[in-house]
C-alpha cells in the first residue's frame, strides 16, 4: 500500500512538471515577417520569471506579428539584462520575435 503511494506521488510530481516545462516553451513558427521598426508593443502582465533559465512568463494580448492570439506563456529573453528589475505582477509592454522557431522577447519595458 505504502510504495502504491510514493508511486502515486512520483507520477503526479512527474505529470506537473511537464505541464509547467510547457509553459515556460513554446515552439513558434515565424509570423508575417514584420520589422521590429513596424511590430507592435504589446501589453502584457509578469506571472513568472527564471533568471537562470532566461525565462519570462507574461499573460499577455495578441501579438499580431507572430500570429499569436491572447494568452499566457513562457518565452526566453534576447538578453538576461531584461529581467532585471521586473517582479511578477508588473505590467509590461514588449515585442516577441521568432528566432530560429522560438518566441523570444526582444524588447521589454514598464507598460501603463
Amino acid at each position: 500500500m505504502k510504495a502504491n503511494h510514493i508511486l502515486a506521488t512520483v507520477l503526479a510530481l512527474v505529470a506537473f512538471a511537464v505541464v509547467h516545462a510547457q509553459d515556460l516553451k513554446m515552439q513558434m513558427a515565424p509570423g508575417t515577417g514584420a520589422s521590429a521598426a513596424t511590430m507592435p508593443l504589446v501589453d502584457g502582465e509578469v506571472r513568472k520569471i527564471d533568471v537562470q533559465k532566461n525565462l519570462i512568463v507574461l499573460r499577455h494580448g495578441d501579438i499580431p506579428n507572430l500570429a499569436m492570439p491572447a494568452m499566457t506563456m513562457g518565452f526566453e529573453v534576447a538578453d538576461k539584462k531584461m529581467l532585471d528589475g521586473l517582479k511578477v505582477g508588473d505590467k509590461v509592454k514588449f515585442q516577441a520575435e521568432a528566432i530560429k522557431g522560438k518566441a523570444i522577447v526582444t524588447e521589454i519595458k514598464p507598460g501603463r
